[in-house]
């Protein structure tokens, strides 16, 4: 091939990347920039929603948040915990069965419930956790296709990571839009946790809520809602 050829050849590799670069960066602003805005209208439809549960006091926040959530208009409900966490499950099969629902809607029927791997364990090593992190992105990315959520309700356990990530990503592709809810655990009162300092700085998150007013004032583009426990 001459090399005038493989001179324009190139050109035309290097003009379609910037292109590519120039078209994946404008969607994301526009991912950006239309964050929050989904489920401000009027439709009374139903939205399948995922719910990330952690071990100890995050599912404890979660499950008494959900109490006073339209159950009618989030449904089906996707509940996932970590592989090695099976109470919390437990815990909101036990939440769903109660025949407490105010608008007499049977609850338990449009409620199921999923495990995930961890990304890395408490104690384990930085070097095997290489490995872990990818098996459990790779199942992050399986159920995120499989479920296809279009609201993710998260309010810090590590687990919510990879889903919320896969989530943006597939927004920033025109894959799929789920809208992100994060709502920091009142034990942070000072400082955000690792979960909700990525998601606040990457601008995951579609809405930030903190339940510490000293928070929102340190973090201006959380919402301050006063604390739910």
């Amino acid at each position: 091939m001459p090399f005038p050829v493989q001179i324009m050849a190139l050109g035309y590799v290097v003009a379609a990347l910037t292109a590519l670069v120039l078209l994946i960066s404008i969607r994301f602003l526009y991912v950006v920039h239309r964050s929050g805005k989904l489920l401000h209208g009027k439709s009374q439809r139903s939205y399948s929603t995922l719910i990330v549960l952690g071990s100890g006091g995050h599912t404890a926040e979660m499950l008494n948040l959900l109490s006073v959530l339209e159950k009618d208009r989030f449904a089906p409900r996707f509940y996932i915990a970590a592989a090695t966490d099976n109470m919390s499950l437990q815990k909101a099969r036990l939440m769903e069965d109660s025949p407490s629902d105010a608008a007499g809607v049977k609850v338990g029927k449009t409620a199921k419930y999923l495990q995930i791997y961890r990304s890395r364990e408490v104690g384990q090593s930085y070097v095997t956790s290489v490995w872990t992190t990818l098996v459990a992105t790779s199942h992050a990315l399986y159920l995120m296709i499989q479920l296809r959520p279009e609201v993710i309700l998260c309010n810090g356990p590590g687990t919510c990571i990879p889903l919320c990530a896969i989530a943006f990503l597939f927004k920033v592709l025109g894959i799929r839009w789920s809208s992100i809810f994060y709502m920091e655990s009142i034990a942070r009162v000072k400082r955000l946790s690792l979960s909700g300092l990525l998601l606040y700085k990457l601008r995951v998150a579609d809405q930030f809520f903190v339940q510490w007013p000293q928070l929102q004032r340190k973090y201006p583009r959380a919402e301050y809602v006063g604390c739910l426990m």
